[in-house]
């Protein structure tokens, strides 16, 4: 997989100039979401010399809308649009527009180029740095997609003071879940910190810590044989969590879920690998303090099972598989549990949430 060059600038315009000239494609598309066409596109074309002959896609927002019906929409937009394999695709958004984008035009004709500009800090800290692309099927979450990175990334904290409590605390989550795998130094920075309360310059600056733990795990297992699981802490549980919400039809961030996640399956790290009770402690209240906690109750514990169970990550349809720590920064991949034994992690979690 080829390295992605990531930008992290607040001068956008210059950036995706540049971007732009590098790859020096004979048409440009740009996909958006409907929000996001009315809240930032303008002001990206404005700015940028090379923006404004670029065709506008946009597809309505939401994970519930990452599906094959708006897949669809964008490839007719590309082929009306004479899109050839020499054509890019800039992707202006949130994950899930960075998801669904990279996965159409990885896809379309083989392949086009395509830059992931994240206008989230979700989607610059998780979704568009790493080449996973994908989009939901039949209710699970990313079940159809490839890796294919994006040649370029660019970052910038610019469009985040647009963003809502929620949506900054979703991608908070993830960092969270870096500074876990990462070291105790770097978790205990990110705990000791309110992501709400933090300026846009030392955000940028946790930000770059945080995409280079990613970048640097990528780089060594850029197709997820081995240690690039360990990104996955809290993604089995978490998955499912959202999962159930959208079946629900009360849909919560993805960060939420992770976040909810990476406590279910510290608990189970504390089973199976001696996860250390206080740290366990700790990361749950400062999780439940900021993220609350899901609408779960034990007549859902079937109905997450059973998301876990078509989890990508599992090696056999009989079993779960987590990603678990035997402290902050010691990975243990490729672990299993039991039904009986996440069931009993789901008991701890929400009795530690005061359930």
């Amino acid at each position: 997989m080829n390295q992605q060059n990531i930008l992290f600038t607040n001068n956008t315009a210059q950036a995706i100039d540049t971007a732009i000239n590098n790859i020096r494609p004979n048409g440009i598309f740009v996909l958006t979401d409907k929000n996001t066409a009315v809240d930032v596109w303008p002001q990206v074309k404005a700015e940028s010399t090379l923006m404004s002959e670029a065709t506008l896609i946009t597809i309505n927002p939401g994970d519930t809308n990452k599906d094959l019906k708006s897949a669809t929409l964008i490839w007719e937009n590309l082929i009306n649009g004479g899109a050839t394999r020499h054509s890019a695709m800039i992707c202006l958004g949130g994950g899930m527009i960075t998801d669904i984008g990279g996965f159409t035009a990885s896809t379309f004709k083989r392949g086009i180029k395509f830059i992931n500009m994240p206008t989230t800090l979700l989607s610059a800290v998780d979704a568009a740095v790493g080449g996973k692309t994908g989009i939901n099927f039949n209710g699970l979450k990313n079940e159809i997609g490839v890796f294919s990175p994006a040649s370029h990334v660019i970052i910038s904290t610019r469009f985040f003071n647009t963003l809502q409590k929620r949506e900054l605390l979703s991608g908070y989550a993830e960092m969270l879940k870096h500074g876990l795998i990462d070291s105790a130094a770097t978790f205990h920075k990110l705990i000791d910190s309110d992501p709400l309360e933090i300026d846009a310059g030392h955000m940028l600056e946790l930000l770059k810590a945080s995409v280079e733990i990613k970048r640097r795990i990528v780089n060594d297992d850029p197709y997820e044989q081995g240690i690039r699981r360990a990104l996955n802490l809290g993604h089995t549980a978490g998955h499912a969590l959202e999962s159930l919400a959208m079946k629900k039809g009360k849909p919560v961030p993805h960060g939420y879920a992770v976040a909810w996640g990476c406590i279910i399956e510290l608990i189970l790290s504390h089973t199976h690998c001696g996860f250390p009770t206080n740290t366990l402690r700790n990361a749950a209240q400062y999780i439940f303090s900021h993220y609350g906690t899901p609408d779960i109750n034990c007549s859902d514990y079937q109905d997450l099972l059973e998301f876990m169970h078509h989890d990508k990550k599992n090696i056999s349809s009989e079993c779960i598989n987590f990603t678990m720590l035997s402290n902050v920064g010691r990975i243990n991949i490729d672990r299993t549990a039991t039904e009986s034994e996440i069931k009993t992690a789901l008991d701890i979690f929400r009795d530690l949430a005061g359930a």
